[in-house]
């Protein structure tokens, strides 16, 4: 099943204009929306010359900004009909599920990188900024990747001295979520859930009752391993491995996050790629879907029980579900638990634009920030 976002529009509503803000690393992400419907939609791609003179992430503030600024002019937008502009959430403090608009305290911690310099942490301030600009806009933020529900029993590791804590696609997850709920009539709130994003790294969320109770770190080394993260390694043998001489911090931290899972068995982090040198007959790549498979599902049961056993749904998203193989061998083990869900693919633009929709309509208050 695909991915195919429905907002739904009061019969009375003016057409009001979303403008939504995704910066990555390497791109700057935006789109405008009417409602519903998708007016553009650009990715700007910037080279490592044009970035080189910046610092730090936020001083690449007045750059991104302004290359958004000037397409709408380019465009002709009609300004006043803009209701919300929202940016991808950034590295902000934990915070549960939901959409925030931006305040100062948000904009300070963003701005101190207080959790890490990412260029996620710009989409909260460019939104600012330019709504500050608009006579009738309002700026949000939705489900960064740090949102934070884990229950108390799920904090603890087995040592004090390490804390799980709660990173994950957080916006993908909870969009598919309630895109599920609304396809069986209910609320999310309602509903338990598991969802399994499955793609450059790979995070299972128990939902109970529109909280991710429980969710592997899929940043730093925990769970099921991806096409370039390793998941979760043996500790005493990776401990060794840390003391061994033969590795630096930083080609430690690389082994876990970049060059593990996949490509540190097959020399690349195309999922793709995998799967045909699987099919030319490479029994070793074959092995590997079959082990990334098979952790997934363990990951699942895993979450199943979590929730006790009372799922009414186990639904698989992201970039590697499009690949039926890899899918059907996931269905294999986990079909006993009943409904699966497939939302190949993993639309931010959309999912920001389905929430600020929601906010606009008045179906999920926005939250704040402190």
């Amino acid at each position: 099943m695909s991915m195919n976002l429905k907002f739904t529009q009061p019969a009375h509503a003016a057409k009001r204009l979303i403008l939504v803000i995704n910066p990555g690393s390497t791109s700057t992400k935006f789109a405008l929306f009417e409602e519903s419907t998708s007016l553009f939609e650009l990715t700007l791609a910037h080279t490592a010359e044009e970035l080189a003179g910046f610092e730090k992430i936020t001083d690449q503030f007045h750059f991104r900004r302004d290359l958004i600024v000037w397409e709408l002019a380019y465009r002709k937008t009609d300004l006043s009909r803009i209701a919300a502009v929202v940016g991808r959430g950034g590295l902000v403090k934990p915070i549960e599920s939901g959409i925030y608009e931006v305040n100062e305290k948000m904009i300070e911690d963003l701005n101190a990188g207080l959790l890490g310099q990412h260029a996620s942490n710009l989409g909260g301030l460019i939104a600012h900024e330019i709504a500050l600009t608009l006579p009738n806009a309002k700026a949000y933020i939705v489900d960064p990747v740090v949102v934070d529900e884990l229950q108390p029993v799920a904090r603890l590791s087995g040592h004090p001295e390490i804390e799980r804590i709660s990173i994950f696609h957080a916006l993908n997850q909870k969009a598919v979520a309630r895109i599920f709920a609304t396809s069986v009539n209910k609320k999310y709130e309602d509903l338990n859930l598991i969802v399994a994003h499955l793609g450059g790294g790979i995070s299972v969320g128990a939902h109970r009752k529109g909280r991710v109770v429980d969710v592997n770190n899929a940043l730093h080394g925990d769970g099921p391993f991806s096409p370039e993260r390793s998941g979760g390694l043996p500790s005493g043998q990776l401990v060794d491995l840390c003391f061994s001489g033969r590795f630096t911090h930083a080609e430690i931290k690389s082994m876990i996050t970049g060059k593990g899972g996949m490509v540190a068995y097959l020399g690349t982090n195309s999922f793709k790629d995998v799967c045909k040198m699987a099919e030319s007959g490479n029994e070793k790549a074959s092995l590997v879907i079959e082990a990334a498979a098979y952790q997934v599902g363990k990951e699942i049961g895993a979450m199943a029980a979590v929730l006790n056993g009372k799922v009414d749904a186990v639904i698989l998203t992201g970039g590697l579900a499009y690949q039926e193989g890899f899918i059907s061998r996931i269905r294999a083990i986990v079909s006993y638990l009943g409904t699966l869900m497939i939302y190949p693919g993993e639309d931010e633009i959309k999912s920001l634009a389905y929430n600020g929709l929601l906010a606009l309509d008045g179906k999920i208050a926005p939250k704040v920030y402190s």
